[in-house]
């Protein structure tokens, strides 16, 4: 188990685990982060991750891509 932040670009991933407090993991819940989905990083910027999850493209920032675990 990783990171999402540490995912290779293109690399189809299964959400394991969410991190952080409750309004933290509803938040990303919200955005289709759900423990069991695919999630799929496109590309890494200046370490904001950018990522395919539910057929959608979502920018996060390194910190909420941290607290997600793959």
């Amino acid at each position: 188990m990783m990171p999402l932040a540490l995912a290779a670009v293109g690399e189809e991933n299964t959400v394991k685990r969410i991190g952080g407090n409750q309004e933290v993991k509803q938040h990303l819940e919200n955005l289709g982060f759900v423990v069991g989905g695919s999630v799929t990083v496109i590309t890494s910027l200046g370490g904001n991750v950018i990522v395919n999850v539910k057929e959608s493209r979502v920018a996060i920032s390194e910190e909420m891509a941290r607290k997600i675990m793959v």
